[in-house]
């Protein structure tokens, strides 16, 4: 199968079966990891917050049949994606796993990032950067699944299994960026409210700054327009399917 051609915009694709295999960084010029290390350092002066912590990085995809994707992975660290502001630089796309959470009168929530975060003020969906397998562990769609399930406990208080997370669709976007959107059960809103008003207390009273600083229900795409300041650049399009306009929706 040949693969998936440059993105145009946001991607979104149907998939039903992931395979993951690990690859290793390409070699990186010495000029060139200089000067990622060099705007790195001046992100971290300018936000203490940041931490160089390790991160999954998008080696490659393509499809292997149908709806069969196949994701090749890279171990990097989060200043890999500094090269993304050096000039002739090329940096590995990143992986990401979020999660629709509904509510259980049809609503879907949106999330604010804090001003600690490294995209304070940003709407998007639950989640964060994938992470690399520890102790021989395998990187697979239940590790995925996993993850996903961790960063809406971390984020909202919410606990779900990570087997009542259903992949829902796999989006590509900004700088090839690779998102695996999963589908969580409905929750009242007040459940929610609750639950995220515990994990935010939880990390206050351990001096951590939420990653979260507001949370909205949107009706419909249209309510996104009243959000103020930047947004994922998934969020409408994911919105868009979830209140059953999939018109964006790609195939191989």
């Amino acid at each position: 199968m040949p693969k998936t051609p440059p993105p145009r915009g946001v991607d979104l694709f149907d998939v039903e079966r992931l395979w993951l295999t690990e690859a290793d960084e390409p070699p990186l010029p010495p000029r060139d990891a200089a000067a990622r290390d060099q705007v790195w350092d001046m992100a971290v002066r300018a936000n203490a917050a940041l931490f160089d912590g390790p991160a999954v990085a998008c080696g490659g995809v393509e499809w292997t049949g149908p709806r069969i994707l196949r994701l090749s992975w890279v171990r990097v660290t989060y200043r890999h994606y500094a090269l993304r502001r050096v000039p002739g630089a090329t940096a590995l796309p990143s992986l990401f796993v979020n999660v629709v959470q509904p509510t259980d009168d049809g609503r879907v929530l949106a999330a604010r990032m804090s001003p600690s975060t490294a995209a304070p003020g940003r709407w998007q969906l639950p989640g964060g950067s994938v992470e690399p397998p520890q102790d021989g562990a395998a990187l697979d769609a239940a590790s995925l699944a996993g993850q996903a399930a961790r960063e809406l406990a971390e984020e909202l208080g919410v606990d779900a299994a990570a087997e009542d997370l259903k992949l829902w669709v796999v989006t590509r976007g900004e700088n090839g960026s690779v998102g695996l959107t999963y589908l969580a059960p409905a929750l009242p809103e007040a459940n929610l409210r609750e639950a995220i008003s515990v994990a935010a207390a939880a990390e206050r009273a351990q001096d951590r700054e939420p990653e979260l600083d507001d949370i909205v229900m949107v009706r419909s795409p249209d309510d996104l327009a009243a959000l103020a300041g930047p947004h994922a650049d998934y969020l409408k399009p994911i919105v868009r399917r979830f209140f059953g306009r999939p018109a964006e929706v790609r195939r191989p």
